[in-house]
């Protein structure tokens, strides 16, 4: 099938409507290597084309490589497959304003805990389009969910901490987390019975991880350092370690309403 008749085609196509806060989508690339073939060409453009394009606020573009060679040349190769990326996408009428950033990052290093490096290596020689969207509105809580902690809870009852936001890949708290935090200290003395364990949550990360990468620490073990940020800060505000546990759920614990509600960390009652 020729070129232009797929991408006809993947025009066509129903727009796909989403709900996420962001998406993305991978590129991924042979060794030393940043063009594409039309199979990886179609595909990137048919993930933009069938967005909602209403929701759309900017593209980002990271292009990434393996391990191996020098920093320098590897920063070279992966502005190349990011470039690579944009002008493809500019060429099948996608605007140019939208797409914010287009970065090469170089080399991804191995984990040290890495069981299949060729495999991981093949992940890594990758360009990642980034499509971040327009805020929805909070969706309706479920019953024995609660944005704020309340007079009467129950064991079991959960609090989502929608204020409690970071950085994308961090876990340092924001002036604006550890102001939130310090009203959440405040009430948590007028409650003095209450225990609970403090659960994080990630999203956006590839399927085949359930867990994402730290970058101030470059360990996999973010949702759990956030979830450590705050059970330390809180201990920081004079709150009893012995009331507090703390706990990483990666993406295992999706509530199904979008990204940017996964993104989150909350607080789950376990004695009152």
């Amino acid at each position: 099938m020729k070129p232009f008749i797929c991408i006809l085609l993947l025009l066509l196509l129903p727009k796909i409507s989403f709900s996420q806060e962001e998406l993305v989508h991978s590129v991924y690339f042979e060794f030393d290597k940043f063009n594409l073939d039309e199979k990886q060409a179609n595909d990137v453009v048919g993930f933009i084309t069938a967005l909602d394009t209403t929701r759309v606020e900017s593209i980002q573009i990271f292009g990434y490589c393996d391990d191996r060679g020098k920093d320098e040349y590897n920063y070279k190769l992966s502005n190349n497959r990011a470039n690579t990326i944009k002008d493809k996408l500019v060429s099948k009428g996608i605007k140019n304003k939208i797409i914010v950033t287009i970065e090469g990052r170089g080399r991804i290093l191995l984990e040290e805990d890495i069981d299949n490096v060729s495999e991981a290596r093949s992940k890594n020689r990758r360009v990642d389009v980034l499509v971040n969207f327009k805020p929805l509105p909070p969706p309706p809580l479920d019953p024995g969910v609660y944005d704020a902690i309340k007079p009467e809870m129950v064991v079991g009852d959960r609090i989502i901490l929608r204020n409690i936001l970071f950085d994308r890949g961090s876990s340092k708290l924001k002036l604006s987390t550890r102001k939130e935090l310090d009203k959440i200290a405040r009430i948590l003395h007028k409650y003095k019975n209450l225990q609970f364990e403090i659960q994080g949550h990630v999203c956006c990360t590839p399927t085949f991880q359930k867990e994402a990468i730290d970058k101030d620490t470059k360990k996999r073990e973010l949702s759990k350092n956030r979830a450590y940020a705050v059970y330390k800060y809180l201990v920081s505000k004079k709150i009893p370690a012995r009331r507090m546990t703390y706990k990483g759920y990666g993406n295992t614990q999706s509530l199904g309403k979008g990204s940017e509600f996964d993104r989150r960390v909350e607080f789950l009652i376990t004695k009152v």
